[in-house]
């Protein structure tokens, strides 16, 4: 099967994700963004009550396989309220932090409101700071700069921000004409477009797919536990996250990336084999790959004792939970590792 990809389609449903703001533990908006899509392409839903979505789509036999990809991204948290004003923070998920200095956030309060802000080391200024160019950064050596008129602790507190409000920063997405896609958290909101890509094909084009499917958009990968509930009848998933790039792996940013292995393990061997032969029967642009420091929903899942066969498959993505980036190539040879994957 030849299957067909969308780029205006996968690529607009990306912009549209990417623009909502949705770190682990923050991710109702951009649930409510993807019913949207869901309810337009016709196939059936529910979403669980730890808020993750489950779409699902009959096929020709009485097996079940699934398909994930989480919608939650890399954030940051209100620890406290400076003296000064400004706020402490720590991370939700794995951010590199150098690379938030001097970025633009959003801070959600608990009341509804919203306020903007900029991330900084805690020597700012080039001009004053003798350390401003090595201070560490880090939880203790950053904090966040409101755009509100406060100079104390109290001011802070009458604007109505708290202790656990969410702080967001900007993804800064951008397409470029030769392709590349860069954007912070591609992963893996990149894959969540692929797979409404995928379902939008699979419902406009008729296509038969050869076992009962559901595709689960979990809602807290970045913290360890997005896939631990997943649905009893599911025997095989795949979980399409962001490929990794980088010492020596041999995925790039023009593959569809096969991870044999991650530090929760080997994944099934026999999935990850047919997955490669179908990628080099069909001509695919692909890479087998051991991910060094990398876990995924199929690992949380087997930890919570699901009885599955399960691996990770995904666009390559330069330089994750910083300023990543990808081409458009690795993109379309996801989806298609997709498709055949459900028809072959």
């Amino acid at each position: 099967m030849k299957a067909e990809f969308n780029k205006d389609y996968t690529l607009k449903v990306l912009q549209d994700i990417l623009a909502v703001d949705s770190p682990s533990g923050f991710t109702k908006n951009v649930v409510e963004k993807l019913v949207g899509y869901v309810k337009e392409i016709g196939f059936p839903y529910e979403i669980t009550n730890k808020g993750n979505l489950i779409v699902s789509i009959f096929g020709e036999s009485d097996k079940t396989v699934g398909l994930a990809a989480h919608v939650d991204t890399l954030g940051l948290i209100v620890r406290g309220l400076k003296s000064d004003g400004t706020l402490s923070f720590m991370k939700i998920g794995g951010a590199i932090l150098g690379t938030l200095d001097g970025e633009y956030c959003n801070i959600y309060t608990r009341c509804g409101k919203c306020y903007t802000g900029t991330i900084l080391s805690n020597s700012p200024a080039g001009h004053v700071f003798m350390d401003a160019h090595t201070i560490a950064r880090d939880e203790d050596t950053m904090h966040i700069r409101l755009d509100e008129k406060v100079k104390s602790k109290e001011d802070v507190l009458k604007l109505g921000i708290n202790s656990g409000d969410f702080i967001c920063y900007e993804p800064k997405t951008q397409i470029t004409e030769s392709g590349f896609i860069k954007s912070r958290f591609l992963d893996d909101k990149l894959s969540v477009a692929i797979l409404i890509g995928a379902m939008k094909y699979i419902k406009d084009a008729g296509v038969k797919i050869k076992h009962n499917l559901k595709v689960i958009f979990p809602c807290y990968e970045e913290v360890g536990h997005g896939m631990s509930y997943m649905p009893d009848d599911i025997s095989e998933i795949i979980a399409v996250d962001m490929g990794c790039i980088g010492l020596d792996l041999n995925c790039t940013e023009y593959d569809v990336s096969i991870c044999a292995k991650d530090t929760s393990g080997p994944y099934d061997y026999e999935l990850v084999t047919r997955l490669a032969g179908l990628a080099k029967d069909n001509g695919l642009n692909y890479a087998v790959d051991i991910y060094p420091r990398y876990g995924s929903d199929v690992s949380a899942a087997l930890r919570a004792g699901y009885d599955i066969k399960g691996c990770v498959i995904g666009p390559g993505v330069a330089a994750s939970h910083g300023m990543e980036r990808t081409h458009i190539e690795s993109v379309e040879n996801t989806f298609k590792l997709i498709l055949l994957y459900l028809t072959a």
